[in-house]
């Protein structure tokens, strides 16, 4: 019974449910995140279930407000029930201070539900791990949270089936003083180390955030175009 017990320690001083939680992150598609100082780039890879799914409907970038956006590797529903408490806190935050939540605010919030629900009878763990890019008053930030709440700050990282090759890309070619071009094409060839198939527009997205601190996911088309410069470079 101890692989199914939330709230009990195995013998290693582990949860077992936050390794199982973990793993589901692993299976999920890769996500890259790169701070500048510029802004920040999140880039995921998009795959369908079914090629029957209409793509408009399916989307893994996600805005939590104008000037802060997610995306996630691990169980879609999970993300989806996040994003929605990461919103109501946003809107509940802006409504009492009449000014935009700080973006580690938010993150910290967003970790201690995440955290909750690794100790409460009755739930499990969320099986997912977010990166979230946004601007704020102390610039360009990126957190990443995980099932266990644990959240921290990054110049850049990735999550998902092949994190450990992409932060391994990211650890050799990453540079502080890149432009947020320079970190889209950085982003994209990141998620092309163990990438399987064809890049292309239709299952790579794209978000971005700059100093306008204006949050939002780049057209197919302007997808199409840097894929198209990465392939030439």
């Amino acid at each position: 019974m101890g692989d199914f017990s939330l709230t009990t320690f195995s013998s290693k001083g582990k949860l077992l449910q936050i390794e199982y939680a973990l793993e589901a992150v692993k299976n999920g598609e890769t996500a890259i995140g790169i701070k500048v100082k510029q802004g920040v780039v999140i880039a995921v890879e998009k795959k369908s279930a079914s090629i029957l799914i209409d793509g408009d409907s399916y989307h893994k970038i996600q805005n939590i407000s104008t000037h802060v956006g997610a995306v996630y590797s691990g169980l879609g529903p999970d993300f989806r029930v996040l994003l929605q408490k990461a919103r109501k806190q946003n809107q509940a935050y802006h409504l009492k201070y009449q000014e935009p939540m700080w973006v580690s605010s938010l993150c910290r919030e967003t970790a201690q539900i995440v955290q909750e629900f690794t100790q409460s009878g009755g739930v499990r763990p969320f099986g997912v791990s977010l990166l979230v890019a946004g601007y704020d008053d102390e610039g360009a930030r990126l957190f990443q949270i995980d099932p266990s709440g644990a959240y921290y700050e990054w110049k850049a990282t990735a999550i998902g089936k092949n994190m450990e090759s992409a932060k391994t890309y990211l650890e050799k070619n990453y540079k502080a003083d890149m432009v947020l071009e320079e970190a889209i094409q950085s982003a994209l060839k990141a998620l092309k180390e163990g990438f399987q198939g064809q890049m292309s527009a239709a299952n790579i997205e794209v978000g971005i955030i700059g100093e306008d601190r204006k949050f939002r996911v780049l057209r197919e088309s302007e997808v199409k175009d840097y894929i198209e410069d990465f392939d030439k470079s």
